[in-house]
């Protein structure tokens, strides 16, 4: 995006700000943030509240500018591609409109177009991505900053069109065109360009491309580094520098949230497996295997069929057989979906065929005896990869090995193929409605995770009536489809489906807000009850206020309440209490544990939150972090809870001051004010904070920070404490936003805000 709209974005946060909407103002400025470095969560709830009030308020830049941020943050280092393509689309619509084209940074809806398509299929899209992108490079000068964006893609597409040589020019020529304009040239350009010269068979020359480009900034500032290093050790692998490439490659545990570079990562431990520099296990199969789902997902057609041929060869590699020929028919079936397919039905055969050629690993034991073998394994050292293979024979035929082979296929990645299997076996055999409910379970599993639900509501319908609404709430719990999950449940816990209907209908219940509903369905078997059970049951209870399930759940895991009717309220020490911030992150607040699953509020909170310092929250009762083994640490340990929903707001309003640091004594005697009258105080400015003195321009150490009042207090008198509490501090104390609130003394606090640069 144009680095010169930083100024305007600083102007709108200060607009947003003063027209109340604080949160949307703190979350404007860390969109490009939380795209990069990964903060999706937030980035999915804040840009599209922005982009909502940005049309609200009539800001078309905004709009743009949020929008385009998302979308960066899925088609980015997420690899969205299909799925993605709409929304893309409809961006460089909307910034064609005439009260948007004049935006310095429009052009970066074209780049995420063309991105967007090449995550889908790259060369499929080829053609169009260089008429896209030719149409608007054509006069565009390299002194815009959206030049090297558009070169990028432009080379890109080249290199998916099978156009290498002319890639590999092109961005030569681009590069000297932005150095003869004074600019460097992107590290995304320059790592592309070492792209294309791979592809051109010069894998020196991308090497040294890829060095020449380290130097410059990228794009994706966070990812540079990692991106870097899997292009480096693909290069070097190709160039049989194994150890070399061993050393740039990064761990799985760092690419493994980066979608972006997962089929270069996979090519690169591909070259490296036959070597030996690189271990070739299941472990690595399963892996790619969800990467391959992901894509699946993601309309990332390319990708999928490209991961399944690259899996499959190493499928191949550990003897996995059974493995690599599923590959193969998934990358067969995943082409149909491509837009350009040549080449691609000679790799699935020569996987086939080496897939033929390979021998299955020695099994460990008669086959009569395998059974027996498999439950005998060493569950950490076994390789269920291998066992699939040495289980298949008696799978389908032999139901305790059937269960063990689905069961292990599913856990593999491969759930269809296990559910084809069980199917066969109990449903065209004709013995659902007879067998065992640990094997209903099992096939209703796999069907879920293949997401063959109608597959899934024809087997339930031959179930006895219990077992059927169970398997139906299973499947409708797990489509977080809530009311369809209640009802279904509600009929298998009246037809004595057990425990585990109990637990759906609670979890369910609770999804709608019916959380004394919830709460009297575990409460009702309470001898049945883990204490993971109980505790739910606590948060159910708690959120609605029955107060004497929530002591028979206490006293049911050993917790002692001193009451024994109405509202629990005790003090249970310190916790940190984890609730969302106004730009969808997280916000710690220190609060006092008030029962099993209740704390109050302890900190004052800026204006426009929607909680502050008096609120009863109900929190989840589990641990977020471990308690310290160290005895010292422990003592300051304040456990962390995360919250579930204000109970009972507190009423509290809080106000902000700013201005310099009074001395300690001053200090003290402020704060002793405030705890007298119960007004919770917190400082939310650190050490670095200084302020300006007003004659002699040096820095003086600042402060800033809330106050929050009961509802019984009246603004006047929240300023009229204030001023008799500072009224002899050397510099003034400064509350700009309750002046103004109630019309008093506004310009001596604008001038205090002015002369100390507050």
């Amino acid at each position: 995006m144009d680095v010169d709209i930083w100024a305007w974005v600083g102007e709108t946060q200060q607009q947003l700000s003063e027209a109340g909407n604080v949160g949307l103002a703190m979350a404007l400025g860390d969109l490009p943030a939380q795209a990069y470095e990964g903060r999706y969560p937030q980035l999915d709830v804040m840009a599209p509240a922005i982009a909502q009030q940005a049309e609200a308020l009539e800001l078309p830049w905004l709009e743009f500018y949020a929008r385009y941020w998302h979308l960066v943050g899925r088609i980015g280092d997420r690899a969205q591609g299909a799925v993605a393509i709409d929304d893309a689309q409809q961006l460089l619509a909307f910034a064609e409109r005439e009260d948007v084209r004049d935006c310095p940074s429009t052009p970066a809806a074209v780049e995420a177009l063309a991105v967007a398509w090449a995550n889908t299929d790259g060369p499929g899209y080829a053609a169009q991505r260089l008429e896209l992108l030719g149409r608007h490079l054509d006069g565009l000068s390299p002194e815009r900053p959206a030049f090297a964006g558009l070169v990028t893609q432009y080379v890109s597409a080249l290199t998916d069109a099978g156009r290498a040589d002319e890639a590999v020019a092109y961005a030569e020529s681009a590069v000297e065109r932005l150095r003869i304009a004074g600019h460097d040239a992107s590290w995304d350009l320059g790592a592309e360009s070492a792209r294309a010269l791979l592809a051109a068979g010069r894998a020196e020359d991308a090497l040294d491309a890829l060095q020449a480009a380290s130097g410059f900034k990228a794009d994706d500032p966070v990812a540079k580094e990692h991106r870097d290093g899997v292009r480096r050790a693909l290069i070097l692998a190709s160039l049989g520098r194994m150890s070399e490439s061993v050393d740039a490659l990064p761990d799985l545990d760092v690419v493994g949230d980066h979608p972006r570079v997962f089929v270069e990562w996979s090519r690169a431990v591909s070259l490296l497996a036959p070597s030996g520099k690189i271990t070739n296990t299941w472990q690595l199969g399963r892996v790619l295997r969800q990467w391959i789902d992901y894509f699946g997902m993601m309309g990332g057609y390319r990708a999928r069929v490209e991961l399944a041929l690259v899996a499959g060869d190493l499928a191949v590699g550990r003897q996995g057989v059974w493995q690599a020929r599923l590959l193969a028919d998934l990358a067969e079936s995943g082409a149909a979906e491509l837009r350009e397919t040549g080449g691609l039905a000679e790799r699935v055969a020569a996987l086939r065929a080496a897939a033929d050629a390979t021998s299955e690993p020695e099994a460990p034991g008669p086959l009569a005896e395998r059974v027996a073998y498999f439950d005998a394994a060493d569950g950490f050292n076994a390789d269920p990869e291998k066992w699939v293979g040495w289980l298949a024979p008696l799978s389908g035929e032999d139901l305790e090995a059937t269960r063990r082979h689905t069961t292990t296929l599913g856990f593999l990645g491969y759930p269809a193929a296990g559910a084809d299997i069980y199917w066969k076996l109990l449903v065209d055999g004709g013995g659902i409605a007879s067998a065992d409910p640990d094997d209903v379970a099992y096939l209703t599993t796999l069907l879920v995770e293949a997401r063959q639900d109608e597959r899934l509501e024809q087997m339930a319908a031959m179930l006895p009536h219990a077992l059927q609404h169970l398997t139906l709430a299973r499947l409708h719990s797990a489509r977080e489809r809530w009311a369809e999950t209640v009802d279904a449940a509600e009929h298998a816990v009246a037809a004595g489906a057990g425990i585990e209907a109990r637990r759906l209908l609670a979890g369910a219940a609770q999804q709608l807000d019916q959380n004394a509903r919830a709460a009297q369905v575990l409460a009702e078997v309470m001898d049945e009850l883990t204490e993971e059970d109980v505790w739910r049951m606590v948060v159910m209870a708690t959120s609605a206020e029955d107060w004497d399930t929530v002591r028979k759940g206490a006293a049911k895991i050993g917790m002692p309440i001193k009451s024994t009717e109405g509202p629990i309220e005790e003090e249970m020490g310190l916790i940190r209490v984890i609730l969302p911030g106004p730009d969808g992150g997280q916000r710690q607040v220190l609060s006092i544990r008030t029962g099993p699953a209740t704390a109050r509020l302890a900190l004052p909170q800026p204006r426009g939150m929607e909680y502050n310092a008096g609120d009863l929250v109900v929190f989840d009762p589990q641990l977020l972090e471990p308690v310290p083994e160290d005895p010292k640490e422990q003592q300051n340990f304040v456990p962390p809870f995360a919250a579930v929903r204000i109970l009972r707001p507190g009423g509290y309003t809080s106000y902000f001051f700013d201005g310099a640091a009074p001395s300690e004594e001053d200090w003290a005697e402020f704060t002793e004010v405030m705890a007298e009258r119960g007004w919770p105080m917190w400082v939310y400015s650190d050490e670095n904070y200084t302020v300006t003195h007003p004659t002699s321009g040096e820095r003086l150490p600042g402060v800033y920070g809330w106050v929050a009042v009961p509802p019984s207090v009246s603004p006047s008198e929240v300023d009229a404490l204030l001023d008799d509490a500072t009224e002899r501090w050397v510099h003034p104390l400064a509350w700009l936003d309750l002046a103004r609130e109630i019309d008093v003394e506004v310009e001596r606090h604008e001038r205090i805000v002015k002369e100390y640069g507050l």
